[in-house]
Parts: C-alpha cells; sequence; structure tokens
C-alpha cells in the first residue's frame, strides 16, 4: 500500500490575498470554509505550485504576488512522507521574469536543478470547477489535463513537453519568415519526431494503466466508469509500431508537409493537436453529450482512478486538491467520495462556502476557516 505524504505545515508570504500566513495541517482531508473570494482557492493554488507547472490557475506569476507587495512571492511546505520529513520552499523574487524560468525551488535548504525536483518527494493532483467544462471545451483544455496525468506518473514527461514546444515555435518561426533552410528544418524535425513519438508513447501507456485503473470501479457505482482513449495519429502509431519507425514516419510527415505548414503559419500535424476521447461507459455515451451532473461524476470517477494509479506507481498518496467540489454532489455522492478519499489514505484538500456541506467529516477531517488573509480553526 501507498504510503501517505502530506504537508504538516504551509507557510505563505504575499502570495495572492495573503501578505503572511503560517498553518498547521492534519493528515487526511482538510476543510477550507469561508465567503466566496475570501481565499479558499488561494490556499489551493499555493499548494498546487509545489509541482511543475504554474499552479492550477495557470496564472502569470505576477498576478500570483500580492498586490502592494514587491512583485515577488514565496511558500514554503513541511512535508511528512515515505522519506521522513522534507521542506520544500519556492517562489519568485520581485523583479523575477515571468516565465517558469523565474521559479525557484529549494529541498532542505539547497536549490533545485529545476521544478521537476519537486516530483520526487510528492505528487499532486486537482479537481477545479474550471474543469467542469473539461469535455465539451477546446481540445487544448483536454490536452493539458492529459498530459498533468501522465507527470504525475512520469516526472519526465514535462520535460519531454517543454523541449517538444521550443522545437515547434523554432519551426513555427521559420515558417512565418518563409525560411526555406533545409538544414535549420533539419535540425528542428529530427528533435520534433523524437520529443513528439515520446510524449504520445507516454500518453498512451497512461491511458492504458489508466483504463485498466477504471475497471476495477463498481460497475453501479456513484462515479461511472469511463471509456478513455486517444485521438492522435502518432498516438495510434506508437502502439502498433517501433519508436524508431514511427520516429521515421513523423519526421517525414514534417518534411512533406513544409509546404502546407508554411502556408498555414504553423505546424499541422503532431501531438499538439491529439485528443483524450471519454465515454461514459454505461449508457454508451460521449461524455460531451452527457448532462452536466453525469460529466462531474465521470470526471471526479477518472481523477480519483488516477489518484489510485500515482500512489501504486509511485509508492507515495498523491495530495488531492478539490474546489468547490461538495456543491456539485448530491448527499449521497459527497458521502461516496469521502469515504473513497479515506480508502486512498490521501491528503485532500476541500473548499467549499458551507461547511454543513462537510458534516459527515466531523471528527474525521480538519475544519478551517478562511476569512480574507487569515485562517484558523472552524467554530
Amino acid at each position: 500500500m501507498p504510503v501517505q505524504t502530506h504537508i504538516s505545515k504551509l507557510t505563505l508570504t504575499n502570495f495572492r490575498n495573503y501578505a503572511a500566513l503560517a498553518i498547521d495541517l492534519a493528515p487526511g482531508a482538510v476543510v477550507f470554509s469561508g465567503d466566496n473570494g475570501a481565499g479558499k482557492t488561494n490556499l489551493l493554488e499555493a499548494i498546487s505550485f509545489l509541482t511543475p507547472g504554474r499552479g492550477l490557475r495557470r496564472a502569470p506569476y505576477a498576478d500570483v504576488a500580492r498586490e502592494g507587495g514587491d512583485g515577488g512571492f514565496a511558500l514554503h511546505a513541511r512535508l511528512d512522507g515515505p522519506d521522513g520529513q522534507v521542506e520544500i520552499g519556492t517562489g519568485i523574487s520581485g523583479g523575477d521574469s515571468a516565465g517558469e524560468g523565474g521559479r525557484r525551488v529549494r529541498i532542505n535548504g539547497a536549490a533545485a536543478r529545476s521544478t521537476e525536483d519537486m516530483l520526487e518527494w510528492l505528487r499532486v493532483v486537482w479537481l477545479t470547477p474550471a474543469m467542469d467544462a473539461l469535455f465539451t471545451g477546446p481540445a487544448a483544455d483536454r490536452r493539458r489535463f492529459l498530459d498533468r496525468l501522465v507527470l504525475a506518473i512520469d516526472p519526465g514527461h514535462g520535460q519531454r513537453a517543454l523541449d517538444y514546444e521550443k522545437a515547434m515555435r523554432g519551426r513555427n518561426r521559420l515558417l512565418t519568415e518563409g525560411s526555406r533552410d533545409d538544414r535549420w528544418f533539419d535540425a528542428i524535425e529530427i528533435q520534433m519526431a523524437e520529443t513528439g513519438v515520446a510524449i504520445a508513447a507516454a500518453r498512451a501507456e497512461m491511458v492504458r494503466l489508466l483504463a485498466a485503473m477504471i475497471d476495477k470501479l463498481p460497475d453501479t457505482g456513484p462515479f461511472p466508469q469511463a471509456d478513455i482513449g486517444l485521438s492522435g495519429e502518432l498516438e495510434a502509431a506508437v502502439a502498433t509500431a517501433p519508436a524508431v519507425d514511427v520516429e521515421e514516419r513523423f519526421r517525414r510527415t514534417l518534411v512533406e508537409g513544409r509546404d502546407r505548414d508554411r502556408a498555414a503559419g504553423r505546424t499541422l500535424e503532431g501531438p499538439h493537436r491529439s485528443d483524450l476521447v471519454v465515454r461514459h461507459r454505461p449508457k454508451a455515451m460521449p461524455a460531451e453529450l452527457c448532462s452536466t451532473g453525469e460529466q462531474k461524476a465521470l470526471l471526479v470517477g477518472i481523477v480519483l482512478s488516477h489518484a489510485r494509479l500515482t500512489g501504486e506507481m509511485s509508492g507515495m498518496t498523491p495530495i488531492l486538491l478539490l474546489d468547490e467540489i461538495a456543491a456539485h454532489l448530491d448527499g449521497g455522492r459527497r458521502a461516496a467520495l469521502f469515504s473513497i478519499l479515506e480508502e486512498l489514505n490521501c491528503q485532500a484538500f476541500m473548499t467549499g462556502t458551507d461547511a454543513a456541506l462537510f458534516s459527515s467529516l466531523k471528527g474525521r477531517a480538519q475544519f478551517l476557516t478562511v476569512d480574507h488573509g487569515t485562517v484558523g480553526p472552524t467554530a
């Protein structure tokens, strides 16, 4: 059974509406309640910065820094996990660039090589109201969701995605400039083929593993089973051919598509065009055609199955961030969710305007009230 990793203390400085905050946290369920705009989601966002990327809001770092501060922010977490206690700090100094390179990470007081180093100590998974439109929104949102799922079980995935994006931007720049320099194109396209196929293979493997985990859900449970798959030429190819052959095929596709891509001003084929396909298994219906309640239940089931998979693959339970989760579930599904969270043995942070929605967790969770920059025990 995976060992629980949990945050025992969280400290924020100049983060969103928190000038300075330090709170002790319990393992298991933690409920943040308070009025809209009080800063509940800001706390979850802070925790989401304990993993690579720009957090659950994907906000520019300048927007994260507290208004009226020096333009920087810092957060510090004390973790208890399989290897004992570890201290992780991250943030930017006033005047730092707003890019990912501007965020620094320190682990046990020593500078980390990159944000990916945090994945050695914890994995963070989240579900927010903004994701409710995942199945009906643009494919880019589903790719981003998919790649975060992959990152939680394959820490190298983030760097591969960055390398591919950088190479593709270089190729797109050559296309828009009307360049005919085959040597530059060849060098970039070789890199795109290598990283693109690696991305597709990692996605395909994650979907295979996650589908097997979803199959373990009850046929008639509160969170319906989902059939998940990938729509993309590379993802289909890596399932049937050696990676080296798929790389060469993709490289040739890029070479042969230069004129077409030059006319479009961008690269038209590759893993940046793939999609995650989800169906409601009991109803044999595409997720995008289901009701909003059914879509939410499907999404919760996928995230919980992924949390279980992450624990099994990494040997440590992920930290779950569930923003406004209770308000969108009926009483039966709320009770089922709380039961599953206990079974997963993970630290789960949940927010809501009404603490009463979490009343069945009394005695089994830490209840904290958030009030515009302050956090204290719920009365």
